[in-house]
């Protein structure tokens, strides 16, 4: 294992660890979530090609993962996260920025799951369209349309006019 390898995992983990409480909406969900992914990335390690984005490629880990998970958890009859799981992330600040961070993470969770990550990975983590694309599976014009419905869907839940 290259040291590059290592610090560029170890780079990414808070952009890592907010995409996956974003996806999973639960602080001890996306912890799982990071671990699994980073437990994957380093078994998978020989799968890597060095020179290309090392961000995107564990994106498209924990993506695929979360995915499993959420299939998983589905057959599992557990279709729902209590809603004060999720309320408490963000950067602490005044109390107005506080409620409105809380309304776009409610608005956000309303979301399907395939807008919710487009929003995410463009609007969120700022990644291209054609970087979201390659994360997701997509083509580009998916993830942009998913993009656009999820973005309108924001604004409507949060009573700005789409």
């Amino acid at each position: 294992m290259t040291q590059d390898f290592q610090e560029g995992i170890l780079t990414l983990l808070p952009r890592l660890r907010r995409f996956a409480v974003g996806l999973a909406r639960d602080p001890a969900d996306a912890d799982d979530l990071c671990q699994m992914t980073i437990e994957r990335a380093l078994r998978s390690r020989g799968q890597w090609l060095p020179g290309s984005r090392l961000d995107s490629w564990m994106y498209r880990i924990m993506r695929n993962l979360w995915i499993d998970e959420a299939r998983a958890k589905t057959r599992r009859g557990k279709t729902f996260v209590d809603e004060e799981h999720g309320l408490a992330i963000g950067a602490s600040g005044a109390q107005e920025a506080a409620v409105e961070l809380n309304d776009v993470d409610r608005a956000l969770a309303q979301l399907p799951d395939e807008q919710r990550e487009a929003v995410l990975l463009v609007m969120v983590e700022g990644y291209s369209y054609k970087e979201a694309a390659e994360i997701i599976g997509c083509p580009v014009g998916t993830l942009n349309s998913r993009l656009v419905r999820g973005r309108d869907a924001l604004l409507g839940l949060l009573g700005e006019a789409a």
